[in-house]
């Protein structure tokens, strides 16, 4: 089956999500978990050390300005389920306004951290982040996930919860809760220019969150 923005469209307002063996194969499986990882837009935790490194500045926040570059580094692993049929299919969302990505480069233009992901109504579907370098993962997904509640988004879904999700506030729901909620997301309208426009969300939407400890966990993908 050919992978077409159509297609893609359907799945994930369907609650399915394509990933491919790895990234040298040509197949596609489709998946619908029992217990579906998200990641609520007011809870995500930024720790105290992310918080510093924040504030210290001398990065730069961008918006779809390189997805292609994004995507790219996010499946140049060892393991991933980005092959190239997800790459193209995603850069063709990309190219009509669907699929997205933030990245974060440091002062000197060097790669920090990036993520990207698909956004229908006003739920997100974070595909994959990557670390360029030390917290470059969560600086790119905090800008995110501000960007996304100044667009009135009310979902994030991560597919999968793994550690270093849970870290920053991501917890697992039944598939049925999921699916109520996806439901509702998708009637939602949002402000999209707001949410993926040229300038970085403000640090009042980046830093506002409900964590009630600082949790410490390395970055990892």
């Amino acid at each position: 089956m050919e992978l077409t923005p159509e297609l893609i469209v359907r799945a994930y307002a369907g609650g399915v999500f394509p990933m491919a063996p790895s990234g040298r194969s040509a197949k596609i499986h489709w998946f619908e978990p029992r217990y579906r990882g998200i990641l609520p837009l007011e809870r995500f935790h930024a720790s105290r050390s992310l918080r510093r490194r924040r504030r210290r500045g001398g990065y730069r926040f961008s918006c779809d300005q390189d997805f292609a570059g994004v995507m790219a580094r996010c499946a140049d692993r060892s393991e991933t389920w980005i092959n190239p049929p997800i790459l193209r299919v995603f850069t063709e969302l990309h190219r009509i306004g669907l699929a997205h990505c933030v990245a974060v480069h440091g002062s000197d233009g060097s790669f920090v951290g990036g993520v990207y992901g698909l956004a229908l109504g006003g739920a997100f579907f974070a595909e994959s982040m990557v670390s360029g370098a030390t917290d470059g993962s969560k600086l790119a997904l905090a800008e995110l996930v501000a960007r996304l509640r100044l667009g009135g988004f009310t979902l994030m879904d991560t597919q999968y919860l793994t550690p270093h999700l849970a870290s920053l506030g991501g917890i697992e729901i039944p598939r049925a809760a999921y699916r109520q909620r996806l439901e509702t997301a998708l009637m939602v309208r949002v402000d999209g220019p707001r949410a993926f426009g040229p300038a970085p969300a403000p640090d009042g939407a980046f830093w506002r969150s409900e964590e009630p400890v600082d949790r410490q966990m390395p970055d990892q993908e």
